[in-house]
């Protein structure tokens, strides 16, 4: 099966083994002879057959070089089926991906529609699906149904019945799930051990205010994977994502604190170099630490600030417009595409620097450093935070132009932060460098939606993230 790429159904979220034969993902410069044989068997459907077209049954999407053919082959090889899959949007991919043309030759293995309907799932958000639809004759509704997707409206189309259906993607939830939503079993039982010194207003923040004092500490540990793999951008990074937790809380850092696991003294300088390079970067010093040799990979950091107005995480309101204001400079970190956007290592110091008055500048309500639960994981925690839900605007979401959308929503950003704010936000003394986008609203209830284009509204986190409830 030269020109073409297989798809396990075995990696969609459904369970069970799909029969019949096998779905690959046709190459179009290698694969023409499969393409032809699937336009062949969708002409005969759709334009003999049913006589749903009069002449032919192509459009817009057939020429999209977007457009991704799964092909249904049989062990010898022979095409007996397809389905296409493509953007909705022109220009801008925002993730809302369309499935269509779904064909299988008469007198078919059973089961082969359902493969390909399995398979175009799977492929859907490995393509960075967030909204993935399709309109199908009404009498196969009972096939996509039955396979988890979900009905939503009846239509006629070319005069026969059809209805319209979505397919469940569940990228964010299960980001959130790994990520952020044990917190809710973990958290309290610190809280409770030490209320006195709880200042009201802020749970899960970013940092955490000293009750009596203008100090904010945070806090936060590396994957021990990457200080083991890429030690120099670990020690770095504990220093970014500490002093971006600062800047979400409107403070000024005054000092590090750094804890270091390596198995010898050689890991560990490469650690320590990364995290020298970056103290250095945004002339905020090494305070102190702690350095343990012999033991796997760790690293985890504390920041502390100064500021008399910490900004909390859960001081939005319904009713309040929401803002990303991120740096989109960079690309993705080498080893990490898709995860990691690296925003940071080709920045001057004082663009650093500049960064972490963003927040002191906009003067939200409430505000979030976009960290490991990715843009809209902690967009739901600043919404849970406040007691709210929240709207995201997908189209006005502001995104690099070499990432995709999907992976941009998904990833550590290097710098966005979130913001809630009352009235418009005011942002001539931002960075020239930095883009801001008001792209939401707060709302009552709990979650996360996406708001499209077309006016359809999308859920995407159906309640709260953390679990720890209304700050």
């Amino acid at each position: 099966m030269s020109g073409a790429t297989v798809v396990s159904p075995a990696s969609c979220v459904l369970t069970g083994p799909a029969p019949g034969p096998t779905v690959v993902r046709a190459d179009p410069g290698r694969d023409a002879a499969g393409l032809r044989t699937y336009a062949a068997l969708r002409h005969r459907a759709f334009v003999e057959s049913q006589g749903l077209f009069e002449h032919h049954d192509l459009d817009d999407a057939d020429t999209d070089p977007r457009t991704v053919v799964l092909l249904s082959r049989t062990a010898s090889g022979v095409v007996v089926g397809g389905v296409r899959l493509h953007p909705v949007t022109d220009g801008r991919d925002l993730g809302w991906w369309q499935g269509s043309r779904l064909v299988v030759a008469p007198g078919s293995a059973p089961g082969t529609g359902t493969a390909l309907v399995r398979a175009a799932c799977a492929t859907a958000e490995d393509l960075g699906a967030l909204r993935f639809e399709a309109c199908v004759q009404a009498r196969h509704e009972a096939l996509f149904t039955g396979l988890g997707w979900q009905r939503l409206a009846p239509r006629s189309l070319h005069g026969v019945p059809h209805v319209d259906v979505r397919w469940p993607v569940g990228r964010v939830a299960r980001l959130v799930a790994a990520t952020k939503s044990p917190l809710a079993g973990l958290v309290p039982a610190l809280v409770g051990a030490a209320p006195a010194g709880h200042v009201p207003g802020f749970l899960g923040d970013d940092g955490a205010p000293l009750a009596g004092t203008d100090v904010v500490a945070a806090c936060d540990a590396i994957l021990p994977s990457m200080v083991e793999r890429d030690p120099e951008w670990a020690g770095w990074c504990a220093a970014l994502v500490n002093l971006n937790d600062l800047g979400a809380m409107g403070a000024t850092p005054v000092g590090l604190l750094d804890a270091v696991g390596a198995r010898d003294a050689a890991a560990a300088r490469r650690v320590l170099h990364g995290l020298a390079e970056a103290s250095r970067a945004w002339a905020v010093p090494v305070l102190g630490g702690h350095t343990q040799l012999g033991v796997p990979a760790s690293l985890s950091v504390t920041a502390l600030g100064r500021t008399t107005t910490p900004v909390p995480g859960g001081g939005g309101r319904p009713g309040h417009r929401l803002r990303v204001t991120a740096d989109l400079g960079g690309g993705w970190r080498p080893g990490y595409a898709g995860t990691q956007w690296d925003s940071s290592s080709h920045r001057t110091g004082a663009e650093l620097r500049a960064l972490g008055g963003v927040v002191r500048t906009l003067d939200p309500a409430a505000a979030k450093d976009v960290s490991m639960g990715g843009l809209v994981g902690t967009l739901g925690m600043l919404a849970e935070a406040s007691g709210c839900g929240a709207v995201l605007d997908a189209a006005d979401v502001p995104t690099p132009g070499t990432s995709s959308y999907a992976d941009w929503v998904t990833c550590f950003p290097g710098f966005a932060m979130l913001t809630a704010h009352e009235d418009d936000a005011d942002v001539s003394g931002l960075p020239g460098f930095v883009t801001s986008q008001a792209c939401g609203e707060l709302t009552s209830g709990s979650g996360v939606r996406l708001r499209w284009p077309d006016g359809e509204v999308t859920e995407v986190l159906t309640g709260p993230v953390t679990g720890l409830g209304a700050a």
